[in-house]
């Protein structure tokens, strides 16, 4: 049995977001996705989830995104794939 976590919900928040007022990171998200581990380890080395369009793998004991692809493609320039807290 693995005691890593199943499930993570990946934001994909503007780097040009400095000054958020009041608004969370998730409110300033561009887009979001539930991802649920595949059961694979990804070219990072990284367990990988899956869903939503948005492939990750995920460091799960720092909880950072090592790679992404979103919609089969490489994250566009200015975006930064992040996971919620």
């Amino acid at each position: 049995m693995t005691t890593e976590p199943q499930r993570f919900k990946i934001l994909l928040v503007p780097e040009h977001v400095e000054d958020r007022g009041d608004a969370s990171v998730e409110d300033s998200a561009v887009r979001s996705a539930v991802v649920e581990a595949t059961g694979e380890t990804g070219a990072s080395g990284y367990p990988r989830y899956a869903g939503d369009g948005i492939v990750a793998d995920i460091d799960p004991s720092t909880r950072t995104v090592e790679a992404v692809l979103v919609d089969g493609a490489e994250l566009d320039y200015g975006l930064n794939a992040t996971v919620a807290s």
